[in-house]
């Protein structure tokens, strides 16, 4: 039933009625879910100019396996057949820009449809379940390229060559296979006190007032004077770098520097592995406290930033993902770290993002104490008025309910627009707040992103009894998408899915 204590002003228009309804009613199609190929079904053969790479010769093509079984596009098979249906619907024209992504996914949506094929299949097989033959045969008989005048003619089935219809046989065995996979599928039954349990998750809603205190309001003054205080975190110093596989090479290297034999420039052009290479090894300028993000041990950028110009540091080990993956690298000092001046104006983003790497802490406890601040403001004056006052961002949102994760069934937080809540629908921190605080008091501030935010709950009513109903109607088919992505993904992921797409697709390409 409705609410009763609703007000007239508290009655949703249709353009705040629940996300679900609007967003299925925009778009039902869409909505539902993308519409995939068949796997049951036989597609017709339909003439497509080839758009097939000349190293293909006609013959199979393997893409991976599964359980061994190759994933293979041949002429005829169901891999083929898929491709045949997009290139008909989908081929691009030889001047588009985006010729090559769209073959590529073209020929990636064929070969995932073929490999999730062998794995229903393979998974059939497993369980055991054994097709009779004298139903393959009733299934043939009533194929219509076998019908004349309503009735089977064993005369049209002879004359298809013993090959063919063996192939036809061993697909219809398939398909009668795959069919009962996907109707023991859709015949999952969703229990009716489960989607009376779902429907009432949607209540009660809340809608809210925020307050949002952004890290970036930390006064440019604490961060100077910090910075007064700790010059040397600050100092600029340009480096160039030379990373080798081996610490034997690596030093090598360096000794031909030093004696002359061959340039820095030269030898980071031909001899580094780094990202700086291709630029003689130059990696730019970095602030004193920035070279930890460039070399992890600590004597080794004191060292840097006591070096002059042109000098070298020994060589440093650079730990990668493992073993396989370490460097050994040194520097050259293209130029010798100084003072700067902390209170030019081009200093203040520098030292901002100490702060926002290494200082976080200190930053979230001031914005904290200017959100508690607010608070009692707020509770004297009210809240518009004191946002107005302190120049607060704020906003007004709701209704929503407790959608912890954002599920397309009910309204969710990222439908209110707001930046700053863009990753509150997986924070239980956030839904916390949300639905603890008492109506019209503040929560207590926290921290999310780069924000500190406070929330206000200002109304909680109950879900319309239209949208319980729709979502009672519609959960049911909501689940049977979700099983049949569920099973497509099973086999796209599984461990006895040997993927070699990539491998094969630009090969025959490249």
């Amino acid at each position: 039933m409705p609410s009763r204590d609703k007000k007239p002003s508290q009655i949703k228009d249709d353009s705040q009625k629940s996300e679900l309804v609007r967003r299925f009613k925009a778009n039902p199609f869409l909505f539902c879910g993308t519409v995939l190929i068949l796997v049951i079904i036989v597609i017709a053969f339909v003439f497509v100019p080839a758009i097939v790479p000349e190293a293909m010769g006609g013959g199979d093509l393997v893409f991976g396996y599964y359980n061994r079984t190759p994933v293979k596009y041949m002429p005829g098979n169901h891999f083929h057949q898929v491709w045949q249906f997009l290139m008909q619907r989908h081929q691009p024209a030889h001047d588009d820009p985006n010729f090559m992504q769209t073959i590529a996914q073209i020929w990636r949506v064929a070969f995932e449809e073929a490999a999730i094929r062998i794995g229903i299949l393979d998974t059939m097989k497993q369980a055991g379940f054994i097709v009779p033959e004298d139903i393959i045969s009733r299934e043939m008989a009533e194929l219509p390229q076998f019908q004349e005048n309503g009735r089977f003619s064993l005369a049209r089935y002879r004359a298809m060559d013993n090959a063919a219809r063996m192939t036809l046989w061993q697909q219809v065995h398939e398909n009668y296979i795959i069919e009962h996979f996907l109707m023991d599928l859709a015949s999952i039954q969703t229990p009716s006190a489960e989607v009376s349990f779902v429907s009432s998750m949607g209540s009660p809603q809340r809608s809210f007032n925020l307050a949002i205190f952004p890290f970036a309001s930390f006064p440019s003054s604490e961060m100077r004077s910090f910075a007064e205080v700790n010059p040397d975190l600050f100092k600029p110093v340009q480096v160039s770098s030379i990373s080798l596989p081996s610490e034997r090479e690596a030093r090598q290297i360096l000794t031909s520097i030093r004696n002359g034999n061959i340039s820095f420039e030269e030898s980071a052009r031909n001899h580094s592995i780094d990202w700086a290479a291709g630029r003689n090894g130059e990696m730019g300028s970095f602030m004193a406290f920035e070279l930890s993000w460039l070399v992890g041990n600590e004597t080794a950028r004191q060292n840097i930033l006591n070096l002059a110009a042109g000098e070298l540091t020994d060589v440093h080990r650079i730990e990668g993902l493992n073993r396989a993956q370490d460097l050994w690298t040194f520097y050259r000092v293209d130029e010798a770290a100084f003072q700067v001046d902390l209170n030019d104006p081009n200093m203040e983003s520098r030292i901002r993002n100490f702060f926002t790497e290494n200082m976080r802490g200190r930053v979230e406890d001031w914005v904290m104490s200017e959100a508690e601040r607010f608070s009692a403001r707020a509770r004297e004056i009210g809240f518009n008025a004191a946002a107005a006052a302190e120049a607060v961002v704020s906003h007004s949102f709701g209704p929503i309910p407790l959608n912890y994760g954002n599920s397309v069934l009910f309204p969710s937080i990222s439908a209110a627009g707001i930046p700053e809540l863009d990753e509150a629908g997986n924070d239980i921190i956030f839904w916390r707040a949300a639905f603890t605080t008492p109506l019209n008091t503040f929560s207590r501030p926290f921290a999310m992103g780069d924000n500190v935010i406070m929330l206000f709950p200002t109304e909680e009513t109950t879900m319309d009894e239209s949208d319980i109903g729709f979502i009672e109607s519609f959960y049911p088919f909501w689940i049977g998408n979700n099983t049949e992505n569920a099973h497509r993904a099973y086999f796209l992921s599984s461990e006895r899915l040997d993927d070699r797409f990539n491998e094969t697709f630009w090969r025959l390409w490249r």
